[in-house]
């Protein structure tokens, strides 16, 4: 079952394993400030200092910090018992509800119809106003579905079950009444969705004709820029870039005064990060505080078959915000590129606009220029979240921090 497989985990795993380095890692970085005082190990990594990089795989962890894992994998273990009741698509609605529905849902994708969604039982598989309203209020709660986009599926199942083990409701992935009842009280009177003035200073943010796929070409402009209007005010709104189109038929979002219908969604985490658990094989990441409780999951791409990420327990080193790229043959060929290069920083750029580097050398946290591919796809072994998540992280993790790679 869906939930029992991907989010399976037990006290072996959280402290099985020994780390590797990856065949083809995802590049690091060459951010602006680096640790001063401290020679750099690796010019293709300069947060990886001798003082900060570990030497092994596995960064040595206190004796509390153990406790801390043992305590984080028992809240993930209660995700693993969760039975999968094929929330990613819901039950079939019947006939008769399902025309209701139907009518209703078609008149439903305006800003009043948005914000008034409600639950009802049998949703069903598909792109509905209830789902669109409970990905916003997923968002601000830190159960993050990644870009929103009204859809049901695995990324919405996991947000869900996520919000659940939080808020002490059985981790199913079902957005039950009591799940609902639940968002809609911690939202408050805050709407799911706002309308949204586009700006002078909106238009001043640089454009990209487009993005080149060879390296080469890519180092040669002045930014990774946003390509398009679009793009850029859905990642600032968290949104699927389709369905923020969607939403606004005929909008000219290249216009001041236009306005366009956009998601009201949170930036900040509430509290700052104290362990991460990146598990591999739900495509999430797991955050928890200081007290060891979960406060926070983001769906991730981490590694893949050819390019693995690492095993074993590492520390947050340093975070590096619009960083640019350093490209090494030595790690990965992209194209015909056989040379080192420097990317220019940007939204667009191949880890995103921030680098939460690891002290496993080489690998890190780090956003992505695909946002809806998040969770979909994999990575050169490093963790890839959306720009905006990666940023809500990067704001409240500190140097120090534990990070926990499970299968």
């Amino acid at each position: 079952m869906f939930v029992r497989t991907m989010l399976a985990m037990s006290l072996s795993c959280i402290f099985a394993g020994t780390a590797f380095a990856a065949s083809a890692t995802e590049q690091p970085l060459n951010p602006q400030k680096v640790v001063t005082d401290v020679a750099v190990q690796d010019p293709i990594d300069p947060l990886a200092t001798e003082a900060s990089a570990a030497k092994s795989g596995d960064a040595k962890i206190t004796a509390q910090e153990q406790r801390e894992l043992n305590q984080s994998s028992e809240t993930l273990d209660d995700l693993q018992e969760a039975e999968d009741t094929d929330a990613a698509i819901g039950a079939a609605p019947t006939v008769s509800s399902k025309t209701i529905a139907t009518t209703a849902n078609k008149a439903s994708w305006t800003l009043e119809g948005l914000n008034n969604a409600e639950w009802y039982e049998n949703i069903g598989k598909g792109q509905f106003p209830v789902y669109a309203r409970a990905h916003v209020m997923l968002n601000n709660a830190h159960a993050s579905p990644g870009a929103i986009d009204g859809t049901s599926g695995k990324n919405t199942l996991k947000a869900i079950a996520s919000f659940q083990q939080m808020n002490g409701i059985k981790p199913t992935g079902e957005l039950t009444k009591e799940t609902w009842d639940k968002l809609v009280a911690l939202q408050g009177n805050k709407p799911a969705f706002i309308e949204y003035t586009i700006t002078e200073e909106d238009l001043k943010v640089p454009l990209a004709k487009s993005i080149p796929g060879d390296y080469a070409l890519q180092a040669k402009m002045p930014g990774l820029y946003y390509t398009s209007r679009t793009e850029m005010f859905g990642e600032k709104f968290h949104m699927d870039e389709a369905f923020l189109k969607q939403l606004n038929p005929g909008a000219n979002f290249n216009k001041a005064g236009q306005k366009i219908i956009v998601t009201n969604v949170r930036n900040n985490l509430s509290e700052d990060i104290h362990l991460i658990v990146a598990h591999k094989g739900a495509k999430q990441l797991y955050l928890f505080n200081s007290k060891n409780q979960m406060v926070g999951s983001f769906p991730a791409t981490i590694g893949g078959t050819d390019t693995p990420s690492p095993t074993g327990t590492h520390k947050v080193v340093g975070v590096a915000r619009n960083p640019h790229y350093s490209y090494s043959p030595s790690n990965f060929v992209q194209g015909k590129n056989l040379k080192p290069l420097t990317l220019p920083p940007g939204p667009n750029g191949p880890v995103g606009n921030i680098w939460i580097a690891l002290s496993k050398k080489s690998f890190g946290i780090h956003g992505t220029p695909n946002p809806s591919m998040i969770s979909k796809s994999y990575s050169h072994g490093c963790i890839r979240l959306t720009n905006w998540d990666a940023n809500d992280l990067g704001r409240k993790v500190k140097a120090g921090a534990t990070v926990r790679f499970v299968e």
